[in-house]
């Protein structure tokens, strides 16, 4: 099932997504159970993971499925009020698994988004959370974690 996330390289991985508009829905709907399923056979495999962008399924639509304390559908997320205040951190991605990258993050940031019901959503996220939706949002603009490296030492195997 992993083999349907496209690996660093691949072109799609470097294109913005476009929109999901209203009466789109629906018919995303498949996409988005099997985007769901591999964040957790991810997670069972590396012992890692909690969202996954449909970009990197090459759905080239605005679209995140987080799993963190349970399955959550975003649409159309917006990413604003970001903080000044950075850290460093080791991520990772389901588009190289086994590499690390030293990037910086945003300590806090506001998202914005629909739900698989069109219902309008905001959250205000810190720390791990603010790091993970920055990550996800970055695969949206087409942005890898490998681009946003500290350095060119930023690098290391799993």
């Amino acid at each position: 099932m992993l083999e349907k996330i496209l690996k660093l390289g691949n072109p799609l991985l470097y294109q913005k997504s476009e929109k999901v508009l209203p009466d789109e829905v629906d018919s995303l709907t498949p996409s988005v159970r099997e985007m769901h399923k591999l964040v957790i056979a991810f997670r069972n495999k590396y012992g890692a993971g909690r969202a996954i962008s449909a970009p990197q399924v090459g759905l080239m639509k605005r679209v995140i499925c987080f799993n963190v304390e349970r399955p959550i559908t975003l649409i159309n997320p917006t990413l604003s009020d970001l903080s000044e205040e950075m850290f460093e951190l080791w991520d990772d991605c389901f588009s190289f698994p086994n590499l690390l990258v030293k990037v910086r993050r945003h300590k806090s940031c506001k998202i914005t988004f629909r739900d698989e019901n069109w219902g309008k959503h905001s959250w205000d996220l810190t720390d791990d959370l603010s790091e993970l939706f920055q990550h996800e949002y970055d695969h949206l603009e087409g942005i890898l974690a490998t681009q946003r490296a500290v350095d060119n030492k930023s690098f290391k195997f799993r």
